[in-house]
């Protein structure tokens, strides 16, 4: 059994939500007990983005103006998307796309660790799924600067996972909206 299959997230938290008519900003906020500095390698370098991220980078995120492709994992069939770095101040903001989604990544610190901030415009039939989504990813990436890591948890493999189905159940009472209605595991979903 891996740490993976052991891990249970905890409730859901942190989550707020901006409406703008249709298009709506998920904001996640995550206290890590490490560095700026730290957090932002995770978030730029596509070694560590391979750990912990739903999606894999073939460059570094770190500079503006980088273009670099984003894959998202475990997608039926490969998701590439071309993205441009449009902000990169190290160690505090970073912002890039990710597909048809707008990233900014805000990193404070906070009592000896980080205030990490996450906005992104998801689809309001989905935002309280990417909210049950980023959360596991946050949990893997603190495992992984812990230095005890539990593996990338994403995609369809994070939907078949016991916690997620609460989290999503969670995220959606939190934010006051109605739990998406999702199909089987497995299910073709046209």
């Amino acid at each position: 059994m891996t740490d993976g299959e052991q891990y249970t997230p905890g409730p859901a938290r942190g989550a707020q939500v901006r409406k703008d008519g249709e298009r709506w900003t998920l904001i996640l906020v995550r206290e890590l007990r490490h560095s700026p500095e730290k957090v932002w390698q995770a978030l730029t370098d596509p070694a560590h983005l391979r750990e912990w991220a739903p999606f894999d980078a073939d460059r570094s995120l770190g500079t503006v103006g980088t273009t670099a492709k984003l894959t998202t994992v475990g997608a039926p069939t490969p998701q590439v998307s071309e993205t441009t770095v449009t902000r990169a101040n190290a160690p505090k903001v970073l912002e890039y796309n990710w597909g048809a989604q707008d990233i900014r990544w805000e990193l404070e610190a906070f009592g000896g660790g980080t205030r990490l901030t996450l906005w992104t415009n998801i689809g309001r039939r989905f935002i309280s799924m990417g909210a049950a989504g980023w959360h596991i990813c946050f949990d893997v990436l603190d495992h992984l600067l812990s230095g005890t890591p539990i593996g990338r948890i994403v995609g369809p493999e994070a939907m078949k996972f016991g916690g997620w189905q609460r989290l999503n159940a969670e995220y959606a009472k939190q934010l006051g909206i109605e739990t998406p209605n999702l199909p089987p595991i497995g299910a073709h979903v046209s």
